[in-house]
């Protein structure tokens, strides 16, 4: 077991340094750079970034930090505005992204690949192969919390739609459809009844990745690890990364 405490910026991305050996560590690889355990990794475990009104829609009795009062003052509700402003150390040029766009980066078995956020939030659900592994990325119906999940249910890979969307592909080509059934399906897209329905079974899931009704109902998806970052600092530190393209 290791305690880590801030120990310095490089590139702009923190460095962490553990108590017990005095490595130090770059945050967004888990990589060790320096120290007796230089070139270990630590391993990514996957961690969700929600607006508190999700996470209080899935939690019960959950606990939320509170501030250090004595700190209060140091404190930036402005910190991501702010920053998002500052020149940045690196920079790619003649990349397709600019340095300070949001992408979500995920790597799988050795492979990158980032997905501008404006196309997440988009798209969503976007489904897609990386090295060959099937993924799942979810934006939920706020815009701004996002899953990524390996795309298969019992290790076979599985297709998913907005449950909205996927009841749109069943309408004929006059686009003929009840004006009750448009305005449920209008609902669910926009979160009152929010699933995804599964291309296999027709089964609904939640933004938590479980199917609540269907075939596949009391399932869940295994979850992958993803990153919310600005596309400077991934491309800096996973230099063969591709781009999400429609």
């Amino acid at each position: 077991m290791l305690h880590f405490y801030l120990a310095g910026i490089n590139n702009q991305n923190f460095l962490m340094r553990d108590r017990e050996t005095g490595t130090w560590w770059q945050q967004i690889t888990g990589k060790a750079i320096y120290g007796p355990m230089k070139d270990t990794t630590l391993e990514l475990v996957p961690s969700d970034e929600l607006t508190f009104a999700q996470w209080k829609s899935e939690t019960s009795g959950g606990q939320v930090l509170a501030p250090v009062k004595k700190d209060a003052k140091e404190y930036d509700s402005k910190w991501e505005s702010e920053v998002a402003k500052l020149p940045v150390v690196i920079s790619f040029p003649g990349t397709e992204l600019k340095s300070r766009d949001v992408v979500v980066g995920v790597e799988i078995n050795g492979a990158a690949r980032a997905y501008p956020w404006d196309s997440a939030v988009k798209e969503s659900p976007i489904v897609d192969h990386i090295h060959g592994t099937p993924i799942l990325l979810v934006v939920a119906s706020d815009g701004k919390s996002f899953r990524m999940f390996l795309s298969e249910v019992e290790s076979k890979e599985t297709e998913f739609f907005l449950k909205g969307d996927a009841n749109d592909r069943g309408t004929d080509d006059k686009g003929k459809k009840e004006n009750k059934d448009k305005d449920k399906d209008d609902k669910d897209i926009k979160g009152e009844n929010w699933a995804l329905v599964d291309s296999a079974t027709a089964s609904k899931w939640n933004f938590q990745g479980c199917a609540t009704s269907g075939p596949s109902q009391g399932k869940c998806l295994t979850r992958l690890p993803a990153l919310k970052d600005y596309w400077f600092d991934w491309r800096n530190y996973h230099p063969d990364t591709t781009v999400y393209k429609h």
